[in-house]
């Protein structure tokens, strides 16, 4: 049985309720599909007549955080995602791929991000309703939380936090594509919440962020679960940055305490199968009221053991080298 938590029993909102479709958002993702299926828009539609549950969407727009920053960043986010980018110079600059993927760097050292990567485009990762994404690269871009504000989740605070991360991921993928135009390759930014052409998550694994967490998030060795993404869709030669294993995904297999913090007991304790992928998932169908009455939630990416500062490091080491251990036996 999970464990006391102080928001339950939770109790939807029934004017929420109301707006509730028929169809399931865990069947719009493809719960229990055992055929791999490109991603279907769920949810943060630009248009939510577009979606099933685009009503439950504007909603989530009408409830009132009481804090007046929450204008102020979707203002901010409204402005960096209208920026004019540069033209696109005439002459491609030419660089080996090591040398342009190791120029990324330069984001980090500047604070415009905390890490950087670079994978080889798959069509996999674009949404149903899209066309096919022509350009061969997908630069992920990630920005950590501050931690003691997150971790007020789910107050408001953690909800600007949430809004504050959104904004400099944005930032930081309209400045990397604008450097790119200027030295000569088109590139297109690509931020969230808002559903664009990929999703984010799969490139962001592949290109060593880490590894799928229980809580459906992202866990990287260095910020836990406690950060936002958002992506650049570009031709020029980056060499792809690999993939990180940790041993994070056993370590999810028997650690429960997102489990047990979720209020509405939307996390499962096992993988399901997810359109012909078995990885772990989050009850659409039950997180939604949660999280649109709140602004937001954020609580199991701030509970998440490795979201703690300094934790990540040492528990990521500590499984390395029990790894280690189990192969030479």
């Amino acid at each position: 049985m999970p464990r006391d938590n102080p928001y339950r029993p939770f109790v939807p909102d029934p004017a929420q309720m109301a707006l509730r479709p028929d169809t399931s958002g865990n069947e719009i993702n493809g719960l229990g599909e055992k055929c791999f299926s490109r991603p279907r828009m769920v949810y943060w539609a630009p248009d939510p007549a577009d979606i099933a549950h685009g009503s439950m969407q504007e909603w989530f727009y009408t409830v009132d955080p009481g804090l007046p920053v929450f204008a102020e960043l979707r203002a901010k986010r409204q402005e960096i995602s209208q920026r004019v980018l540069p033209e696109i110079a005439e002459t491609p600059a030419v660089h080996s791929p090591a040398a342009w993927t190791a120029q990324l760097e330069e984001f980090v050292t500047e604070g415009l991000c905390e890490q950087i990567g670079v994978a080889q485009m798959q069509p996999e990762w674009v949404y149903q309703h899209r066309e096919e994404v022509t350009q061969s690269r997908v630069i992920i871009v990630g920005v950590q939380h501050d931690y003691d504000t997150i971790a007020t989740a789910p107050d408001p605070e953690a909800g600007a936090e949430v809004m504050q991360q959104y904004y400099r991921a944005a930032a930081c993928s309209v400045e990397v594509a604008s450097w790119l135009r200027r030295k000569g390759w088109d590139a297109k930014p690509v931020t969230g919440p808002m559903v664009s052409a990929i999703t984010m998550i799969p490139p962001a694994i592949a290109c060593g962020f880490g590894e799928l967490g229980k809580h459906g998030s992202i866990i990287n060795r260095e910020m836990g679960a406690s950060f936002r993404l958002s992506a650049v869709l570009t031709d020029a030669p980056f060499a792809p940055t690999p993939p990180r294993s940790h041993g994070i995904d056993d370590f999810c297999a028997n650690c429960r305490i997102c489990e047990d913090a979720c209020p509405p007991e939307a996390l499962f304790q096992t993988k399901k199968m997810v359109r012909g992928e078995e990885k772990w998932y989050v009850d659409f169908d039950k997180c939604l009221p949660f999280f649109n009455q709140h602004q937001g939630c954020a609580i199991c990416i701030a509970v998440c053991p490795w979201s703690r500062p300094g934790v990540g490091p040492r528990l990521a080491d500590k499984l390395e080298k029990r790894a280690e251990r189990l192969a030479e036996e």
